[in-house]
């Protein structure tokens, strides 16, 4: 995977930037609130259509043009996929109802044919460091699920759409278990809506956990690297229906990580079920659905210990910096080629040795793009290998 041209129209800060984008590593330089993030986010909005920085797609267009009734930002890439090349266009539009208020849809063009969301995700694939990811590790239980689901979406082409599915199953389930609870009824409605959640929260379930378990492994290797084999690190999935019997007569201790690649999907369909309807009285009771995929748990844990819960600042953005590269080579291995790796302020809070460690590994890979506001962090024979951009009040320009 390859990026070649960029073009942003009216997204965040840029009214207009058109760029040839060369292969290698981009060290992308200028102060705060010039625009770098706002490059890495585009790229990474390609990839997922979704934005891990902004709560909503309004945000995405530019400022000025957003006061419009109608307004649009608009993304476009060409890039290089398995020897061949394609052109991707995404437009944010944003329009007010007939009520006045103000709306926002995607639109999607591949290789000039208009697309669907869900049918695109993940033919261009990126992975992407920003700060803020940090509360993937030390945040909500809803910021890890949404950091696995951006993840998966672009590898397992079904699984964007058994998301989205299940999303809207969950929904109308919800509500009927509520109408339930305060009205009463007929239980046996809730029969339709639960085998079709548990036949798109299965395929879920099912993913996350082989995907976890590959994962597991790539970060443990990588993080065992970057602390210089201080740490041990380890993924532990928690799947809020666990269809692995808990154990009987020993105590279970609750961040041991297990295995469970061996259930197959069926038999997580079959125990999904039936756990719904040994809940089906305490859920309408409750007037929500209580087990799913949608209640997932996932801890990172450093020789045993929490990092959600006792990590240094140092430790998180260290297991952070090794999922990222752990997502890289998880997609390679995948899909068969390399994403593109962006990287947002990534020197910053790391020691020397785990700098000079972590810069190898990007000089490794096919294209990545960089984000700093010092470019003294870098190495000196680091920057005359890269690409330099400046960027300045919005406009790049190429040392």
């Amino acid at each position: 995977m390859q990026l070649s041209y960029l073009s942003l129209t009216q997204f965040r800060n840029f009214a207009r930037l058109d760029i040839d984008v060369p292969s290698g590593v981009i060290l992308i330089v200028g102060d705060n609130g010039q625009g770098k993030t706002s490059i890495l986010e585009a790229i990474y909005f390609l990839a997922t259509f979704a934005s891990f920085h902004a709560e909503s797609d309004r945000q995405l267009i530019n400022f000025i043009e957003g006061r419009k009734s109608l307004a649009v930002g608009r993304i476009v890439a060409d890039y290089e996929r398995l020897e061949k090349s394609h052109r991707l266009e995404v437009s944010i539009v944003q329009e007010e109802n007939k009520n006045g208020i103000a709306r926002a849809r995607k639109e999607v063009w591949l290789d000039k044919n208009k697309k669907k969301v869900n049918q695109v995700i993940g033919h261009f694939q990126a992975v992407l460091f920003l700060p803020q990811m940090l509360r993937v590790v030390e945040g909500s239980p809803s910021n890890r699920r949404r950091y696995l689901d951006m993840a998966l979406s672009q590898v397992i082409s079904e699984y964007a759409v058994n998301l989205s599915e299940y999303g809207r199953i969950l929904s109308q389930r919800n509500a009927l278990l509520k109408q339930l609870g305060e009205q009463g009824g007929d239980f046996s409605q809730l029969d339709f809506w639960d085998e079709r959640l548990v036949l798109r929260g299965a395929s879920i379930i099912f993913q996350r956990i082989h995907a976890m378990q590959e994962l597991d492994r790539l970060a443990g290797s990588i993080h065992h690297e970057l602390t210089r084999s201080a740490e041990v690190l380890r993924l532990n999935y928690r799947p809020a229906y666990d269809p692995l019997p808990a154990p009987t007569n020993q105590i279970q201790l609750l961040d041991t990580p297990v295995d469970r690649t061996k259930i197959s999907q069926e038999k997580i369909q079959a125990g999904f079920m039936q756990r719904l309807a040994e809940l089906r009285d305490e859920e309408i009771a409750r007037g929500v659905t209580t087990i799913g995929p949608h209640r997932d748990e996932l801890r990172f844990l450093s020789n045993g210990i929490d990092l959600g819960t006792y990590g240094s600042r140092g430790q998180v953005r260290t297991t952070m910096l090794s999922m990222k590269l752990a997502e890289m080579d998880w997609m390679k291995q995948r899909s068969g080629h390399w994403p593109v790796l962006l990287l947002d302020e990534v020197l910053a809070e790391l020691d020397t040795a785990r700098r000079s460690d972590l810069l190898k590994r990007i000089t490794a890979s096919r294209q990545a793009l960089l984000t700093t506001t010092d470019l003294g962090l870098f190495d000196p024979e680091f920057v005359k290998n890269a690409t330099v951009w400046n960027i300045e009040n919005g406009r790049l320009k190429e040392n």
